[in-house]
């Protein structure tokens, strides 16, 4: 295995009942980039997202965490290397503080490390202002900015987001953005982003992943998928044709 890369995956099939819902030939996942999974409605993006955070079982294939095989490790010590930001946050009804520290708590970190970090997170998410404020009392885009500081603040191996910002208006993503690409470059947490739309792909991420009809297509450059796409079915996705 290549050492830049975290993630390898070979020969990948997802299959739900009798249906192939995914098929992955080959895809790596390089250490501290941004990768963008997009593709129309029900491709097979989620589930590549929702198989490697371990809430799918593969049918078939290999997938190398770090150059060793994945299904090797229990699940909790799996999880403990990435984090997973959905669509809805899904905060607890209790303050900002106490939801993105709760993490750290059920992982066992001392006081002093949590008071330490949970501000420092706060701040760089652009939300040290709502401290004490209630989860319920959050914005769309609040919340979200708040479990994106949950996630964070565990210094996951490979962050997970599943349309994380497809809810916001745009104005509300098109900050989050601004402001999380250069936080995800800071720290180079390898993250996988799915998301169908193309434009909130290429503004994040350094690399693209195409899948459609259930299958992994195209990967690479965003600039060069653009330009090139593989065939008549790609070049329509993109608005080429």
């Amino acid at each position: 295995m290549n050492d830049k890369n975290l993630i390898t995956i070979k020969n990948l099939l997802v299959k739900r009942g009798n249906k192939v819902v995914l098929r992955v030939n080959e895809l790596f996942i390089k250490r501290g980039e941004i990768l963008s999974v997009v593709g129309p409605n029900g491709a097979g993006k989620s589930t590549l997202l929702l198989t490697l955070a371990r809430l799918l079982k593969p049918n078939a294939g290999q997938i190398l965490f770090n150059g060793n095989p994945a299904q090797k490790e229990s699940d909790t010590a799996y999880r403990r290397k990435i984090a997973l930001v959905m669509q809805d946050p899904l905060l607890f009804d209790l303050s900002v503080y106490k939801n993105v520290a709760l993490g750290l708590e059920f992982r066992g970190a001392s006081k002093s490390e949590i008071q330490e970090k949970v501000p420092l997170w706060l701040e760089r998410l652009g939300v040290a202002n709502l401290t004490e404020r209630r989860a319920k009392k959050l914005s769309g885009g609040e919340a979200q900015r708040i479990s994106l500081a949950r996630a964070l603040i565990l210094e996951p191996e490979l962050l997970l987001l599943d349309e994380s910002f497809s809810a916001l208006d745009p104005p509300t993503r098109a900050n989050l953005l601004d402001d999380l690409k250069p936080l995800l470059k800071n720290n180079a947490t390898t993250t996988l982003f799915v998301t169908h739309d193309l434009h909130e792909a290429r503004k994040l991420a350094t690399r693209m992943a195409i899948i459609m009809k259930n299958s992994l297509r195209q990967v690479g450059n965003a600039n060069e998928i653009f330009e090139a796409p593989i065939d008549e079915d790609m070049a329509h996705f993109l608005g080429k044709i």
